[in-house]
């Protein structure tokens, strides 16, 4: 069953979601941001402001998931204008970037990662795997810019919306099997195995 924004906010105040907005926020000081907070059967996370990488091509090489050089992934400026703060994602390129919001999920609720709308709309496509029941941590999110043109993803708004589905409790959770994502930090996690 998915579960909604009164479970949601009992949870966040065990300390599921922090830091936790108990509404959907679209603008701060009259100036509009993409939404992020509680909606009525999710939670909409934000980019942290702290770090974003881009996949770079180094000629002569493979990128091998069971072997991850960090140097294919290269760090990029944070932005700021009258819009607020951004990082800037290349026409076809893809990045990652990490949740702000840290997460203690229970070991009978798994959590789906989608994208939101108004970037799928210009392009941009979150790939989100899925958060395993009893998973703690910062996500790492991925991004696709599948236009021909420069993209902007604003930090510190929202950028993926959190579906909790809640299932029976499983024998062996992420966090009892010690998971190799395991409490993740406020930073872009490379591929293990």
């Amino acid at each position: 069953m998915i579960k909604n924004d009164t479970w949601i906010t009992e949870m966040a105040n065990k300390g599921m979601i922090t830091p936790f907005e108990p509404k959907l926020i679209r603008k701060i000081k009259d100036i509009p941001v993409i939404s992020y907070g509680l909606g009525s059967f999710g939670y909409d996370i934000r980019l942290s402001p702290s770090e974003f990488r881009i996949f770079r091509h180094i000629p002569g090489t493979v990128v091998d998931p069971k072997n991850f050089n960090p140097d294919n992934l290269e760090p990029t400026s944070l932005h700021q204008d009258k819009n607020g703060s951004y990082f800037i994602l290349p026409a076809h390129s893809y990045g990652l970037g990490v949740a702000l919001e840290k997460l203690a999920l229970p070991d009978n609720i798994t959590v789906l990662c989608i994208g939101k709308s108004t970037y799928a709309r210009v392009g941009l496509i979150a790939n989100l795997t899925p958060a395993e029941a009893g998973w703690r941590g910062h996500l790492t999110l991925e991004f696709s810019n599948s236009s021909s043109a420069d993209c902007r993803i604003y930090a510190s708004e929202g950028v993926v919306q959190l579906l909790f589905l809640e299932g029976d409790r499983c024998d062996v959770s992420y966090d009892t099997r010690q998971g190799k994502y395991q409490d993740q930090p406020q930073q872009v996690v490379f591929s293990k195995v």
